[in-house]
């Protein structure tokens, strides 16, 4: 069993070296611990740290393209690598390391494909009040898309095992922390969170540069990913408050007009009949959505197995198969199976 820590780097030299030293060589279930580190389009020395504290996988990108993508192609990596099970971290040294082998157990004993380390919001005191607010939205927020229970969705701290790597898709570019886990239970895959604790705040957030910044940005994440895996539900929901609202001006104006004083609310009409056509064509929107999202799993489904098509692959390349002497030229390979 190989183990793969990989960590996400984008200028991260002041940190990274703090960071790599706290994370194990070896983990309780694996015969192999490895780190991996991606490098974001930095601009400084991260690199040459992570060369010189022993990393063995080292992903570069010419220039920065965000961490939901230095995450993804992380986990590219690490399943080229041979990876069984992957646990992602921070640069910063944020997350308590000692957790490693608490996060990979419930994967390892078959009871989780991810697992989530829930970092004791309240009582972190570099967290403002704002922030500790929009971290609990944004967990409940997950918890209400995913069906799953996990008190921090935010947090980047998680281990998984190599099928939920190879299922995972992030469409957003902010960050894959709230997305990864609602795919995860959308796909029903067994997702469980452990308390972890958090070392001292070595840098601030690159995330949070601005509390106005971060409260946009995570609502239009949170909204983007109600549309893209809720939609029929969102459409519908908007169609039928529309469709409400003309109604009513309908019945508004109906009576009026029995009553002898409909002269004067044209513009009632006018709006009612606007609204109860956007009503309409917002449910229809839903369905069509929920059918675009139809297409999408199936996409998902096949990108899946095409994964697994070049794992095995690689795993053949790697091991070739030998020639029998009984048999003349005849070949034997076997592959193990996820």
């Amino acid at each position: 069993m190989k183990l793969i820590i990989q960590i996400p780097c984008y200028n991260e030299e002041a940190t990274l070296g703090t960071a790599l030293r706290a994370l194990p060589r070896d983990v309780p279930g694996f015969d192999v611990v490895e780190w991996l580190i991606i490098d974001d389009g930095s601009q400084d020395d991260t690199v040459r740290v992570a060369r010189e504290h022993g990393v063995e996988h080292i992903v570069r990108f010419t220039r920065n393209q965000g961490l939901a993508a230095a995450f993804l192609t992380g986990l590219d990596a690490a399943i080229a690598a041979g990876a069984d099970v992957i646990v992602n971290t921070d640069a910063d040294n944020q997350y308590d390391a000692t957790h490693i082998p608490a996060l990979t157990a419930p994967i390892l004993s078959g009871k989780a494909d991810m697992v989530i380390g829930a970092r004791p919001i309240q009582s972190i005191e570099h967290f403002s009040g704002v922030k500790k607010r929009l971290q609990s939205l944004g967990s409940w927020v997950v918890r209400v898309a995913s069906n799953t229970d996990v008190p921090d969705a935010p947090s980047g701290f998680r281990a998984m095992s190599r099928k939920a790597a190879m299922e995972l898709h992030v469409f957003n570019e902010y960050t894959y922390t709230l997305e990864t886990i609602i795919q995860a239970g959308q796909k029903r895959l067994a997702v469980m969170s452990i308390p972890v604790s958090v070392n001292a705040d070595l840098r601030p957030s690159r995330l949070v540069r601005s509390i106005p910044s971060y409260l946009w940005r995570s609502l239009l994440v949170i909204c983007r990913i109600f549309i893209t895996y809720k939609p029929f539900a969102v459409f519908t929901v908007a169609g039928l408050v529309a469709w409400s609202a003309g109604m009513l001006l309908s019945l508004r104006f109906l009576y009026f007009y029995l009553t002898g004083d409909g002269a004067g609310h044209v513009q009632s009409v006018i709006l009612a009949a606007l609204l109860l056509g956007m009503g309409f064509f917002l449910v229809v929107a839903g369905l069509i959505a929920d059918l675009i999202s139809v297409n999408r799993k199936l996409l998902e489904r096949v990108d899946y197995r095409l994964r697994r098509m070049e794992l095995r692959e690689r795993s053949q390349l790697d091991n070739p198969p030998a020639l029998s002497s009984r048999r003349g030229q005849s070949l034997a390979s076997s592959y193990r199976a996820d």
